[in-house]
């Protein structure tokens, strides 16, 4: 069974960083996907950024382009984003995702290409990430 633990939220100033972890277990395939997913309170999911276990390009959602960094370390089975610049809006719960596909699952949502967060089976707890002002 495939399982998955976040750790590394907190509470920071804006500009302030943060970085967060998330160990996958129990994963047998070697071709999927893992992604960072955050909601915010009356807010929708959102997909943050994501990487492919074959793939080189990561992606990220534009609101965090240049500011945070998604990688992973196949040895370790663990995920993680560096979070840097972080601004009050990026307060939010962020889940760790993991799926078995060849590709990243995006949709096109008027101009930006978004992750499709109904096609992940496996989501961790979730961590809490709060950034004041």
């Amino acid at each position: 069974q495939v399982q998955l633990g976040e750790s590394g939220g907190g509470s920071v100033q804006g500009g302030g960083s943060l970085r967060l972890s998330c160990t996958v277990s129990g994963m047998t395939d070697s071709s999927y996907c893992m992604a960072w997913f955050r909601q915010a309170p009356g807010k929708e999911r959102e997909g943050v950024a994501a990487i492919h276990t074959e793939k080189s390009t990561p992606y990220y959602i534009d609101s965090v382009k240049g500011r945070f960094t998604i990688s992973r370390d196949g040895a370790k089975n663990s995920l993680y984003l560096q979070m840097n610049s972080l601004k009050p809006e990026d307060t939010a719960m962020y889940y760790c995702a993991v799926e078995r596909r060849d590709y990243c699952p995006v949709n096109v949502d008027g101009r930006e290409l978004k992750l499709t967060g109904t096609k992940f089976a496996y989501w961790g707890q979730g961590t809490q990430v709060t950034v004041s002002s």
